[in-house]
């Protein structure tokens, strides 16, 4: 009976729904998290009588057909990428990104991953890294036994070397801006690589143009809200529930059916 494969694909799409939400749900916390959302369309139609054929000579025309629908498939779980809010940390190495923009990060295969999460340390050598241990690119090395590390709104790094007064800049701090930023590919680690849907990025130093500026001793919380996030959980549930519900109802006319034949 083709309900039941109907209501399966039904069930399936709203399975996947529940993971996407609880991937959503379990990053609440991650810094620079950016949500997800599944989207869905319907399968293709059996035109049992199609719509707008003539039915006769007169030139008679079907005002409506009989279209018999296959189910539902996922065609995407695009990240949304609005902005998070910006919290104070206090800790001098922490930086936000208000507006729009990606830190540049080097991998250790040489690659170019991007993200948001700007909760940047100093390596033992003076270099400022990722929780990772990922340079951030440009290089950017604070001189030993410097003082007063510093980030202002346009990225420029100032420290206070030892044995002066003068702050005095040791680097600047680009960021990377996409035409599709919803087409990065994510990599975990708060990583994002570019994709040929995301486009190539766009450097540039921040406070600039359309890039965002920095806000240093704060970090970027994520985009998930709960409340929206539970809704969407109770609808994906209770969705998943009728769509089960199609598939004892078709198993009970079968049941008919086949019990007819004895």
């Amino acid at each position: 009976m083709r309900a039941l494969h109907t209501a399966a694909t039904g069930m399936m799409a709203q399975e996947l729904n529940v993971q996407v939400i609880s991937n959503n749900i379990a990053n609440m916390r991650t810094t620079g998290y950016k949500r997800q959302r599944a989207e869905f369309q319907d399968l293709l139609y059996e035109h049992v009588r199609r719509v707008g054929t003539q039915t006769s000579e007169q030139g008679n025309i079907l005002p409506s057909g009989i279209e018999l629908g296959s189910g539902v498939k996922t065609v995407g779980t695009p990240r949304l990428m609005t902005q998070g809010t910006p919290i104070t940390t206090g800790k001098e190495h922490d930086i936000a990104i208000r507006g729009e923009g990606f830190f540049p990060i080097t991998m250790p295969d040489g690659r170019t991953a991007y993200t948001r999460d700007g909760s940047f340390a100093v390596d033992a050598t003076g270099r400022l890294v990722t929780a990772q241990g990922y340079l951030i690119e440009p290089a950017i090395t604070v001189p030993q036994n410097s003082t007063g590390f510093t980030v202002n709104a346009q990225g420029q790094v100032m420290v206070t070397p030892a044995g002066t007064t003068t702050p005095t800049q040791i680097g600047q701090i680009q960021i990377a801006m996409f035409m599709n930023k919803s087409g990065l590919q994510g990599i975990g680690d708060n990583l994002y690589l570019e994709t040929p849907s995301s486009g190539t990025p766009q450097l540039g130093t921040p406070g600039t143009l359309s890039f965002g500026n920095l806000m240093q001793n704060a970090l970027e919380q994520a985009n998930v809200e709960a409340v929206s996030e539970i809704s969407d959980l109770i609808a994906a549930q209770r969705a998943y529930e009728m769509n089960a519900k199609v598939v004892t109802a078709a198993d009970q006319m079968l049941q008919s059916t086949s019990g007819m034949m004895r």
